[in-house]
């Protein structure tokens, strides 16, 4: 897909198959369908009186409009001007793609990120416009028989001031990264159990590192994490066939001057990620219904590789290390059961009182092996708990810090890219919980605050290092018709990353 600008003529000068206007509800015309409704003399108005709502999440197709070259004005439903924020821009754009998409049109000129939106950028409007064209080309095809045709739609412009031309590519190129990242993610994620294994993500990763010379890779196994004393993380993959990994993807800044200026920096972002590829729930077994979509319990881990990738072909300058802990959670003679103590790689035992509160067990040992890179922060990805569903859904995913500008920082990251999160308390008294008689810790602190007592399981094995957590349980994959991965939160943590490079 190649995005570009359009700053050289007029709107109602450009050729193009098709060009998209949008127009709030109750006949409001944007700026630039004004634009063409003065060189079509009034046609765009005369339309909406009569049969356009201006809803979002709809368009109206006209065609051959007077005064206008452009074979087709697509006019894209905004809603109420007063209600227009971010998330409707990127639905405005992928409704337009869609529609692209739909009627094989293979190059297309948007006018949409030009609408102002308050406390936004253009910038910011047209790399969420690249990021929700790019989503909208997602196609599942890797186990169908006859898989659906590739997208057409091979050239998209955003038109934009001439003065504010490199601020439109800078957003459009960031856009597109973080579009091909979320897709990695969502590819990975929707692919089968028995298909994307541990060893498929350690595949994956060093895949990425041969694409990109500022990769380096390094997998860890079973020998070299029973020497760490991982056991853990080990206790979890004990009872699957497929053997655990342990991915360490790191990226460095290209250029000799882009390395100094990371070099100066307090350390790098570490990004941690819970790749479950499969949970049974092993002994603690799960319902049947929906068990499938725990294939999805590896969705933390997957967006860490979707991250990486983006922010190997954005090259900021900033070390970035993303580590992924992946195994299978099955039942077996060999698995955990209820009652069983580990000892964790920091030396803190923990007493496993439900073995489908997995997730953490891997995750408190890949917390404790980054302590070696002396990061900067250290923020953290699973589908961790149900209960963070309950508590929000499938809108935000659940933020846990102690850290007020961390915390401020990742907030602001999910705002810009529609990609929200909500904070969530993690305070002392909630510890209580955890408390066990016959370890450091149990491993389940009960049905109230689950989420909560969960991220302070966690927060025990971050001491040496700024840290956040994101429960993505609720936001990482859709169930139902329209079931699949997410992508999230790919472009929170890239804007995220982005940032700490300003």
């Amino acid at each position: 897909m190649e995005f570009s600008t359009q700053t050289s003529v007029s709107l109602h000068q450009i050729k193009t198959t098709a060009l998209a206007v949008g127009v709030f509800a109750d006949g409001v015309l944007s700026a630039a369908a004004e634009v063409l409704d003065r060189a079509s003399e009034g046609a765009i108005s005369a339309v909406i009186k009569q049969e356009f709502k201006a809803k979002t999440n709809t368009h109206l197709v006209l065609r051959s409009l007077s005064g206008i070259k452009a074979e087709r004005v697509i006019l894209v439903g905004l809603g109420p001007q007063e209600e227009y924020k971010t998330k409707q821009h990127k639905e405005a754009e992928t409704q337009f793609a869609l529609y692209c998409q739909q009627s094989e049109i293979t190059d297309a000129v948007s006018a949409l990120a030009s609408t102002h939106i308050d406390a936004s950028t253009l910038r910011e409007r047209c790399r969420n416009a690249a990021f929700s064209v790019t989503q909208s080309l997602y196609r599942y095809t890797a186990t169908l028989s006859k898989p659906k045709p590739e997208a057409k739609l091979k050239k998209w412009s955003s038109w934009v001031p001439r003065t504010q031309q490199t601020e439109a590519r800078e957003g459009l190129a960031e856009g597109q990264a973080m579009g091909a990242g979320s897709n990695l993610t969502r590819t990975l994620a929707d692919l089968p159990p028995n298909v994307c294994t541990p060893s498929y993500l350690a595949k994956t990763a060093k895949e990425l590192a041969k694409e990109f010379k500022t990769l380096k890779v390094e997998v860890l196994e079973r020998k070299q994490l029973e020497a760490l004393k991982m056991n853990s993380f080990l206790s979890v993959a004990r009872g699957s066939d497929e053997p655990p990994v342990f991915i360490v993807l790191k990226y460095s800044p290209a250029s000799q001057a882009k390395n100094k200026k990371a070099a100066d920096q307090s350390g790098p972002i570490v990004l941690v990620g819970k790749g479950l590829t499969f949970d049974s729930g092993g002994i603690s077994i799960k319902p049947s219904a929906n068990m499938d979509e725990m294939k999805y319990d590896m969705g933390g881990g997957a967006s860490v590789l979707g991250t990486m990738r983006a922010i190997a072909e954005l090259n900021p300058e900033r070390e970035v290390i993303g580590v992924v802990a992946a195994c299978e959670n099955m039942p077996s003679g060999k698995a955990n059961k209820p009652g069983d103590v580990v000892t964790s790689m920091s030396g803190q035992t923990i007493e496993i009182l439900n073995t489908d509160a997995e997730g953490r067990l891997v995750l408190c040992d890949a917390l404790t092996y980054v302590e070696r890179f002396k990061p900067a922060m250290v923020v953290d990805i699973a589908t961790l708990t149900g209960a963070c569903v309950v508590a929000l859904g499938h809108v935000n995913s659940g933020l846990f810090s102690q850290d007020e500008e961390l915390a401020a920082a990742l907030l602001s990251a999910g705002r810009q890219t529609g990609d929200t999160a909500w904070r969530m308390p993690l305070e002392e008294a909630y510890q209580e919980q955890l408390r066990s008689n016959f370890a450091d810790m149990a491993n389940i602190g009960g049905m109230p605050g689950g989420s909560v007592t969960a991220a302070c399981f966690l927060a025990r094995f971050t001491k040496a290092y700024r840290w956040a957590h994101l429960d993505v349980a609720g936001t990482a994959w859709r169930s139902g018709k329209d079931k699949g991965a997410t992508g999230r939160p790919v472009p929170l943590l890239t804007q995220f990353i982005l940032d700490q490079t300003k």
